[in-house]
């Protein structure tokens, strides 16, 4: 048997996705699209516990066993944050536009940092691969627990 399967619609599933995966292991509570409609990729929440830039990132380290790039530029506790798995960091300047805390992705690029610096937004890159494997994971665990397939996960880690 063959799965074939489109990325972002797994990006944006709103119960299997890999935002919503993640969310669920880093206690984020969602609370919308960052973009207008129903088909946002980046999404938006709140931390369950408001944390400190370096208590996250230290929850980000355990939960996905990989310590994350940041920009940590805020004194306060992050209580509102934004996130894109995989390579979102260009949507790093639509969170800051509305106020956000703190901005989550795989990835980051040259200008990602000068965003977070000019614009007063913590940043967390912490990797495109370990952001983005929960989502399958969970697909798989549902064609297993619905129809009795025998899914393995395999993950191949990816420093990136």
């Amino acid at each position: 048997i063959n799965l074939y399967g489109y990325h972002l619609p797994l990006d944006i599933h709103p119960d299997i996705g890999n935002n919503a995966q993640l969310a669920k292991l880093l206690d984020i509570e969602f609370t919308g699209g960052l973009e207008s409609g129903p088909n946002s990729v980046p999404v938006k929440g709140r931390l369950k516990t408001p944390l400190s830039g370096e208590e996250f990132s230290d929850k980000i380290t355990q939960v996905l066993n990989r310590a994350p790039l940041t920009s940590l530029v805020r004194e306060q506790k992050i209580e509102t944050i934004a996130w894109c798995t995989g390579g979102g960091q260009g949507y790093i300047d639509l969170a800051a536009a509305q106020g956000i805390d703190a901005y989550l992705t795989g990835e980051a690029s040259e200008q990602t940092i000068h965003s977070s610096r000019e614009q007063g937004i913590d940043f967390f890159a912490a990797g495109h691969h370990a952001t983005e494997r929960y989502g399958i994971k969970a697909l798989g665990e549902l064609l297993a627990e619905q129809h009795g397939f025998d899914v393995t996960f395999i993950d191949i880690d990816n420093p990136v």
